[in-house]
């Protein structure tokens, strides 16, 4: 088989007056992340895996941020789009690990959504997504609360 691997990253501020949404997963929480679409830092990350797993740029190629049209869009459609992208380059996933990086809130409790919102849209069994989230114990613009990153690593193959 012909594998190939791919690893995306993402970070947005954290403001008021914006829903969190993480892994497809509407979080409650005080803030929201800044950004175009609708911020989904996680989906992002691994958007940006599989575009460079298939060789075919990143998100900010395909969706620009300058383009109206994915003004407030759902990562979860986009995600949709860049699996028909890999798709038609005959690729497939086999799987994916996603670490999101913030200080608050906890995420646990989302954590099995996310999978399912993310297994559900590329078509996988959801034992093929892994998600998982940690802090950077107080250090950094994650670590201080200022914005939450991911990171995602993926692994498609030549159906």
């Amino acid at each position: 088989m012909n594998f190939k691997v791919g690893h995306g990253y993402d970070l947005h501020r954290l403001v008021d007056d914006r829903k969190l949404v993480l892994g497809g997963v509407e979080i409650p929480y005080e803030k929201g992340l800044l950004g175009h679409s609708d911020a989904d830092v996680a989906v992002h990350a691994l958007m940006d895996a599989l575009l460079g797993a298939a060789a075919l740029g990143d998100i900010g190629k395909h969706f620009p941020d300058t383009d109206e049209r994915y003004k407030g869009i759902s990562s979860i459609t986009l995600l949709e789009k860049v699996k028909d992208l890999l798709l038609s380059k005959g690729l497939v996933l086999s799987n994916a690990d996603i670490t999101i990086i913030a200080q608050k809130p906890k995420l646990l409790p989302y954590i099995e959504d996310m999978r399912k919102n993310i297994a559900l849209t590329l078509g996988c069994d959801v034992g093929s997504i892994n998600i998982k989230a940690t802090t950077e114990e107080g250090l950094g613009a994650s670590g201080k609360g200022e914005a939450i990153a991911a990171h995602a690593v993926c692994l498609v193959y030549a159906k």
